[in-house]
């Protein structure tokens, strides 16, 4: 019999229902490190909240761990490399508590439209001011929604049926999707100019961090009210505060913080801010699906081999895995490159497998591209998932598999469709096991896609190429691969390097003064 320890305090239907599924549990709660160390060999399985930090060192003392299961969405508290390495399957419940931390959202909104706290701390101080708290309706005010996927498009709802005007910025959002939810697609610029309220609902990524910048913030319309119950870090605190003190900001209300616990911030003691200790969360109904949920997918698992909700491995049959494993990180990279790379709105991906990779069960193959292309915008994509979410977004997808051979023995190709037209990148194996990009935006270039990239367009001229290594060379920046490809002589140009160290924004500013530089990026694989 399979045996589960539950570390964290859960809702007591999760131990309930292993039992039901023939599977032995112990809840055992509030144990150190070193505590649990020395106990988790016994178990098969390991279900945790956010308390239970999963590090290398637990996993190395877990001699018989299949499944760790998180209640919740996050999984900051887990080492995937090293639980991945250790064959031990991640798996978290994305979607048990979206309603949740919509309705928080709301309620936020609500409390600053009306200044409830201090209206509730005077009246309770018997001051009785009633004229000091003139508040706003939101009926018929806008609403920016930045990010518009399952929460989003939870409080895009609410939010239409309180009479409010919605729009909303999500890279990923088709117009089909937006006329679904019954919102308008919008620039984020257009956002900050139009919106009375903002409330953000994205993870916390490279592309995410500070989204609301200073430079942001000063673009919002003056008396804007802004809610974040997402993830800390996407609103620069520092900012936020100096529009609030100097009234361009009319409140702000924050359920999560760059630093966690926030048990002191400039922000506490301003003026029409409202903060919430990461509740969004917090409601009986939320921890009792979240329970349910966990306790289903690993018994599933350790019972009959079901995988749902894994951050670590995909859905497949034991016969399929080792076959399909070269095959799946070199479809993920490609949906990552063509991710990073692509702009706009991208309303069908098409995934086409070509001589050897057309034999192959293609759903995992298209699963592991749509999680390495979302994986670009969200943290809490996985193989799974990937399908459900690309739905949601309106996203199609296409599945085209030729049998003939091309110009390589086995070729996958990655395309999307924007309102600029088709881009597609393709990459084979070498030696059936090697993942290699063999074609960019129909520019013929091989490269490993690994570790921090540099990716340049540029005018195929002399002397480019060293004055881009000089340039690195003065920033103190490392190449370890470099990978060049063109159209023609003279035409347009390519560059992939790998360097030693993530690309930061200074960097990508000088490379963008070089004379012929027409795109400049990092990536990140």
């Amino acid at each position: 019999m399979a045996k589960v320890l539950i570390s964290d305090k859960m809702d007591p239907k999760a131990a309930q229902i292993f039992r039901e599924r023939g599977v032995e549990v112990d809840e055992i709660t509030g144990k150190t490190p070193d505590e649990l160390k020395a106990i988790i060999g016994q178990y098969d399985g390991l279900a945790i909240r956010s308390s239970t930090k999963v590090t290398k060192e637990i996993l190395e003392a877990a001699t018989n761990l299949k499944v760790v299961g998180r209640a919740g969405i996050g999984v900051d508290n887990v080492d995937i490399p090293a639980a991945s390495a250790k064959g031990v399957v991640v798996m978290n419940t994305p979607f048990g508590n979206s309603i949740t931390t919509a309705e928080h959202a709301i309620a936020l909104m609500f409390a600053l439209a009306r200044d409830l706290p201090e209206a509730d701390r005077s009246t309770q101080a018997g001051k009785w001011e009633k004229n000091r708290f003139m508040g706003v309706e939101v009926t018929g005010k806008t609403l920016g929604l930045i990010g518009a996927g399952n929460i989003g498009s939870i409080v895009a709802d609410r939010a239409l049926g309180l009479k409010m005007k919605v729009v909303a910025y999500d890279p990923f959002l088709t117009e089909e999707r937006a006329l679904e939810l019954g919102v308008q697609k919008v620039t984020l610029d257009e956002l900050l100019a139009r919106a009375d309220f903002i409330t953000l609902h994205t993870p916390l990524t490279d592309q995410t961090r500070n989204i609301l910048s200073a430079e942001n913030l000063a673009k919002t319309k003056k008396g804007v009210r802004i809610v974040n119950c997402a993830r800390g870090g996407l609103i620069d605190e520092a900012a936020l505060k100096e529009g609030l003190d100097s009234g361009h900001i009319g409140g702000a209300a924050l359920d999560v913080f760059v630093t966690e616990p926030a048990k002191e911030s400039p922000l506490f003691g301003t003026p029409n801010f409202i903060s919430t200790p990461h509740l969004g969360a917090s409601t009986t109904e939320a921890q009792v699906n979240v329970a349910i949920q966990v306790a289903e997918q690993m018994a599933d698992y350790l019972v009959s081999g079901g995988v749902t909700n894994a951050l670590n491995m995909p859905s497949l049959t034991a016969e399929e895995a080792p076959k399909l494993k070269p095959y799946m990180g070199l479809a993920e990279k490609l949906g990552s490159l063509v991710g990073q790379l692509a702009h706009g709105a991208i309303d069908r991906v098409s995934i086409h497998m070509e001589g050897a990779a057309a034999e192959l069960n293609p759903k995992p193959l298209t699963s592991a591209v749509l999680k390495g292309f979302l994986g670009t915008q969200t943290d809490t994509v996985n193989m799974v998932n990937a399908p459900v979410l690309a739905r949601e977004r309106g996203t199609e997808v296409r599945e085209i598999r030729t049998e003939r051979e091309g110009d390589y023995q086995t070729l996958l190709r990655v395309s999307v469709r924007t309102a600029d037209g088709e881009r597609s990148v393709s990459g084979t194996l070498f030696g059936d096991q090697a993942p290699r990009l063999v074609e960019l935006f129909g520019i013929k270039v091989e490269a490993d896609l690994t570790g921090s990239m540099l990716y340049v367009v540029n005018e195929d001229a002399p002397g480019f190429i060293g004055r881009l290594g000089t340039t690195l060379g003065e920033a103190g920046v490392n190449i370890g691969t470099f990978h060049l490809g063109r159209r023609q002589a003279g035409g347009e140009a390519v560059l992939l390097l790998s360097v030693d160290e993530p690309v930061t924004a200074d960097l990508l500013a000088k490379v963008k003064t070089l004379p012929g530089v027409k795109t400049a990026m990092g990536l990140r694989f």
